[in-house]
């Protein structure tokens, strides 16, 4: 499973800017729909960002993608 620690990097935007940055404004400063940054925020299981969307959350993170994106494994799964 993969976590994506949306919530995490925007929490420390807050902290380094200051003041709050919304899904809106994330939106509208990297072109991705709410909806897509809502999903991921939410660890919503159906959420299946492109690479294009990961890309532009890392550029706009100024992070590589390991502090966006985060491997769970599933125990469940057969090897």
């Amino acid at each position: 499973m993969l976590k994506f620690k949306l919530r995490e990097l925007l929490s420390e935007k807050q902290f380094r800017d200051g003041k709050l940055t919304t899904l809106v404004e994330l939106s509208q400063a990297t072109g991705i729909h709410r909806n897509t940054l809502s999903a991921l925020a939410n660890f919503k299981r159906d959420a299946n960002p492109t690479i294009e969307v990961i890309d532009k959350l890392c550029a706009y993170f100024d992070c590589p993608i390991e502090q966006l994106v985060e491997y769970i494994p599933d125990h469940k799964l057969p090897r």
